[in-house]
């Protein structure tokens, strides 16, 4: 018996104790098992635990539940991811409320050096369709990985599409992996262990529950580098995954949509609110990731040769030749111009083709 595994899976299954206090556990004893070894005063000297928690672990006796999993997980060969394992996503470790323990079934690095989440509504448009799959065919060429939530309409959409273009793609559920939600995507979920897999931190027997469903966006929003919601009505679990990412520090995309379009007021919602930049091509959104290189830069003795300068333009010139980006508050600041002379000697650069501006107001030479 894989006794770390035990007690691993057993630290999950105590009252009281979620995620973040057994992390806390972890932290201070090392192991799980060395959690149920100590003593009950050193329990409640980690912050957070106190006596009540304490209580709870001394008085475990779950412990049987734990083997049942054990016996689940080797019979259907799925691969448990501690917090600690080196395959374990090591971007939600930068999340307070990341998973102490994760249940995997497929091939696919959770850890690719490029990782999309795309999600959206349920009832879809054909346009929100279009888009899903035009966005994840030019990201099967960037080498990344795509996740999303096996859910019917976008998330759907998008996982087709990665296998379509033999991309890896990873389902995150809201329920154990002795069960797939919905039904119909029976057949999708298990090509994706082929080429990506399903990912839960459920263990078996849970059902896909409505509250499960926040729990299961955590996932997505924290093991991503990037989330783009396509399309997403003001309510529903894809405005929750943005806010999760949003939280997370993470790079949120929307796609923008008509102003009378019911399904779009959250995409646009949130690039009213920015907290999401807009997307309409995948280059907005590997530009804004870094994932492409930027254009060779004309070298400036060309541009002294063929362009004349204002002496404010080649203020700024001179600038962002010194850097790879500067927003316009700092070129204002640098420059020592006024904010209208800044304002100018941009606009003139980028009609004579010399400077470009990037999401984020972000001004680059070109």
């Amino acid at each position: 018996m894989n006794n770390d595994l035990l007690y691993r899976i057993a630290l999950t299954l105590v009252p009281s104790i979620g995620d973040v206090h057994a992390k806390a556990l972890i932290h201070h004893f090392g192991d799980a098992l060395a959690v149920f070894a100590a003593k009950r005063s050193a329990l409640e000297s980690v912050e957070g635990i106190g006596e009540t928690r304490a209580r709870q672990i001394k008085r475990f006796t779950g412990f049987d539940r734990a083997e049942a999993e054990m016996a689940f997980i080797e019979k259907y060969r799925i691969t448990p991811l501690f917090i600690t394992d080196p395959a374990y996503p090591q971007r939600l470790l930068h999340c307070c409320d990341s998973p102490l323990l994760l249940y995997y079934r497929g091939n696919a690095d959770l850890n690719a050096s490029r990782v999309v989440a795309i999600v959206g509504t349920r009832s879809h448009t054909s346009y929100g369709k279009w888009f899903t799959e035009q966005l994840t065919e030019a990201l099967s060429k960037e080498n990344v990985l795509i996740v999303s939530g096996l859910a019917f309409g976008i998330d759907t959409i998008a996982h087709r599409a990665a296998l379509k273009h033999q991309t890896p793609t990873v389902g995150v559920l809201a329920h154990g992996l002795d069960r797939i939600y919905p039904q119909a995507n029976q057949a999708l979920a298990r090509q994706m262990t082929g080429n990506g897999g399903l990912l839960t931190d459920f263990k078996s027997g849970h059902t896909p529950d409505r509250q499960n469903f926040p729990r299961r966006n955590r996932i997505v929003a924290g093991m991503c580098d990037a989330l783009v919601v396509v399309e997403s009505g003001l309510k529903g679990g894809s405005l929750i995954t943005a806010t999760l990412a949003n939280g997370y520090n993470k790079d949120v995309f929307a796609v923008p949509g008509k102003t009378t379009d019911v399904k779009s007021e959250g995409c646009n919602a949130l690039i009213r609110s920015n907290k999401a930049g807009i997307i309409t091509t995948t280059a907005d959104l590997l530009e804004s990731m870094g994932w492409i290189p930027a254009p060779a830069r004309i070298p400036q003795v060309q541009r002294k040769l063929f362009v004349e300068l204002s002496a404010s333009e080649t203020v700024i010139v001179n600038l962002l030749s010194q850097h790879p980006t500067l927003p316009v508050d700092e070129l204002h600041f640098q420059s020592g111009l006024n904010n209208s002379a800044v304002a100018t000697a941009l606009l003139q650069l980028e009609m004579q083709g010399l400077v470009r501006v990037l999401p984020g107001k972000l001004y680059q030479l070109v």
